[in-house]
């Protein structure tokens, strides 16, 4: 079973930068894309961005492009969010998403983090 971890959130003034990060753990599976989600209060669950094992393509909400930037340390199994020039419309909770496959079964899963709470509030 893969596990994810969340961390970084927290409250920031408008204008200002957090830095969430997401570690996986777990034995036998193979991780592929990481991303993140986020979920306001009373909406639906968006995706945020999310970034191929290699590192050579994303998917980038426009909603954020050009201020949050997404990366991963495979050597970790962690990925990154850096959050720039926040605005309280980025208030929400933000999910760590995991495509994982069971190297014995060949099996693949979708894997989520708990979240971890994101305020963008004066």
């Amino acid at each position: 079973q893969v596990q994810l971890v969340e961390s970084g959130g927290g409250l920031v003034q408008p204008g200002g930068s957090l830095r969430l990060s997401c570690a996986a753990s777990g034995r036998g599976f193979s991780i592929g894309a990481m991303g993140w989600y986020r979920q306001a209060p009373g909406k639906e669950r968006e995706l945020v961005a999310t970034l191929i094992r290699s590192g050579g393509s994303t998917n980038v909400a426009d909603s954020v492009k050009g201020r949050f930037t997404i990366s991963r340390d495979n050597s970790k199994n962690t990925v990154y969010l850096q959050m720039n020039s926040l605005k309280p419309e980025d208030t929400a909770v933000y999910y760590c998403n995991a495509r994982v496959m069971n190297i014995v079964t060949m099996r693949t899963s979708e894997v989520w983090g708990q979240g971890t709470l994101v305020t963008v509030s004066s």
